[in-house]
């Protein structure tokens, strides 16, 4: 079998890789994406077993195709755990092969859970749908803009049929009117686009049992629950509601040493998309909940609106989790409140409204 460890980046690839059948250890540094697509073809025609190790990176894709195509191992680790075992000072492209490798070998790889290729994609779905939303905030605004320049302030009913009428009609300079036409007809292409990818997250969350399940939670729509079940992937991943707000970026950083201790913002480590939907999420939630609407002003009058916005969004993210982790709707968790979860009931682990 074949070893072999790879430091990865964008236009080159440096590996240490040894056969354990011979003991023998190798180096090679492989140009993207000929020489490397080469060296793991020809590795395939001689019938090798190979398992790949490297440090989770972007720009990687085509070669995990490329593993996946040739039925190679591909292990992908935490490159923050990765880091903390480097012993020596020194950090070249050939120590960060070897340090991959010998984990690999030592059976102290650090490896973390990998989506699907189908999830993905889905995942490409729900950013692509987040970008266009924000690129037509953005025209919007814009042409806000200009009506309040206008001394036409008419919020949310400039987009309506009377509004765009009012809003066509100013008379503007030249260079002025066209950027108002432009920004109109961008609009005009984006507002189709965004209904059409909402109609395509409705139906696969549709399809998605435990994304329906969310649901049944006040302020909980289809792209909300869609994202939360592709990005936390399995329930099973997480023990306590402390990991799960860990995992999103919902936790403040702290700096302790000794009496002091510290506390931050939150850490924002998570999966930025998913926060935020979280936190729109949340502010519907506590204005259909009303003890969420009483915890909210309470937080918010003692550390202000947007760290209560925060800490409801990590209260609802808990919530949606102990939803999945039990296969319960929102009436099942209202009806057993705080005891769900409490050790006890099952499963030894924090409370659900944590």
């Amino acid at each position: 079998m074949m070893i072999i460890g790879c430091d990865y980046h964008p236009a080159f690839q440096q590996i240490a890789f040894v056969d354990t059948d011979t003991g023998e250890l190798q180096e090679q540094r492989l140009q993207h994406r000929e020489e490397a697509e080469m060296f793991y073809r020809n590795l395939a025609a001689q019938g090798m077993k190979v398992r790949v190790g490297m440090e989770a990176s972007g720009h990687a894709r085509w070669f995990e195709r490329l593993l996946a195509e040739l039925n190679f191992e591909l292990w992908i680790g935490d490159a923050a755990e990765i880091r903390t075992k480097r012993v020596r000072k020194q950090k070249t492209d050939r120590q960060d092969a070897q340090l991959i490798l010998k984990l690999m070998l030592k059976d102290d790889f650090p490896r973390i859970w990998v989506p699907s290729w189908e999830n993905r994609d889905l995942r490409q779905l729900l950013w692509h749908r987040h970008r266009m939303v924000q690129a037509r905030t953005r025209i919007m605004n814009q042409l806000q803009a200009g009506a309040l320049n206008e001394g036409v302030r008419s919020k949310k009913r400039l987009w309506r049929e009377a509004g765009r009428e009012q809003l066509e009609a100013f008379p503007l300079a030249p260079w002025a009117s066209r950027r108002r036409r432009d920004l109109l007809e961008l609009l005009d292409r984006f507002t189709p686009a965004i209904a059409e990818l909402t109609q395509a997250i409705e139906q696969e969350a549709e399809k998605c049992p435990t994304a329906q399940r969310l649901r049944t939670h006040p302020g909980v729509g289809p792209l909300t629950a869609l994202a939360f079940v592709l990005i936390i992937g399995t329930a099973e991943r997480f023990q306590c509601s402390k990991q799960i707000a860990s995992y999103l970026g919902l936790v403040p950083l702290e700096e302790s040493s000794g009496n002091r201790r510290r506390l931050g913002h939150i850490t924002k480590q998570g999966n930025a998309l998913l926060r935020f939907l979280l936190v729109e999420a949340a502010q519907v939630s506590v204005r259909s909940i009303p003890e969420w609407r009483s915890k909210y002003f309470h937080l918010a009058m003692r550390r202000g609106r947007k760290i209560a916005k925060v800490a409801m969004a990590r209260r609802l993210a808990v919530q949606m989790f102990w939803m999945w982790r039990k296969g319960w709707d929102y009436e099942q968790v209202r009806k057993l409140g705080s005891h769900a979860g409490k050790p006890g009931t099952g499963d030894g682990v924090q409370s659900n409204t944590e």
